[in-house]
């Protein structure tokens, strides 16, 4: 389809306002039966909002953070249910011998892990929610420049 034909399928005012085209009435076909024409509209994503995109990467990036706290306490609950920090625990005593008192348990607790994961999340939090914004930004400088982008939407 042509950029003409596309054109002469939208009003001018659904366009220009960048509203939906009024549906296309069904038609009979030459064997007589109706069929409907899907409506074809063509809009420009021109500006992002910033405010928006910050509140929402700030809440998509909350709940990215809470999963990984919850997802780092369970694998290290699984692996302390498999005896993966006692056995390695056994390997170091003895490649090192008895003559040091250090239990790996010291290093990675449960307490030390889940606060690790939880520092993570937070920075995790503050640089995607303001990586975000950035990011909505640059495309407003960048789609200013260019005309944003285009797309054309249909209902089959």
């Amino acid at each position: 389809m042509s950029p003409a034909e596309r054109t002469a399928s939208t009003p001018a005012s659904a366009t220009a306002s960048g509203g939906a085209a009024p549906r296309p009435t069904a038609r009979a076909s030459s064997a007589g039966a109706v069929d409907s024409v899907p409506r074809r509209v063509r809009l420009t994503l021109a500006r992002i909002d910033p405010w928006s995109v910050t509140k929402l990467s700030f809440l998509l990036s909350v709940a990215v953070g809470i999963a990984l706290v919850v997802a780092t306490g369970v694998v290290w609950s699984v692996l302390n249910g498999m005896g993966v920090f006692t056995d390695l625990d056994g390997l170091l005593h003895d490649i090192a011998g008895n003559e040091i008192d250090i239990s790996l348990l010291d290093y990675v607790g449960f307490g030390k892990v889940i606060s690790l994961a939880t520092v993570i999340a937070v920075i995790d939090v503050v640089l995607l929610t303001a990586l975000s914004t950035i990011v909505a930004f640059l495309y407003n400088v960048s789609s200013a420049l260019v005309g944003g982008l285009h797309v054309t939407l249909s209902d089959d």
